[in-house]
């Protein structure tokens, strides 16, 4: 008996059949198993976007005057 198409592309297992199960639609895990660069450019830029936002909080951080710095206050000791 012969299998359908859609039987014959189940059978095939891809690179990235896991996006399926969270919610990827078919046509999107046919094109990353299709074009994986696609994923490993996705990846690269997600890190860029992070890398900028820590050197951004760092050079805000880095360029707070003293008197903007929040200073931890000392507890007293507890009195019995």
């Amino acid at each position: 008996m012969a299998h359908s198409q859609t039987e014959e592309e189940s059978d095939k297992m891809g690179q990235f059949d896991w996006f399926g199960s969270i919610g990827a639609t078919p046509e999107a895990v046919r094109v990353l198993n299709d074009q994986p660069i696609l994923f490993t450019i996705l990846l690269i830029v997600l890190v860029a976007i992070i890398l900028q936002c820590v050197l951004l909080w760092y050079i805000h951080y880095a360029t707070l005057k003293p008197e903007q710095k929040v200073k931890k206050e000392k507890k007293k000791p507890a009195k019995k």
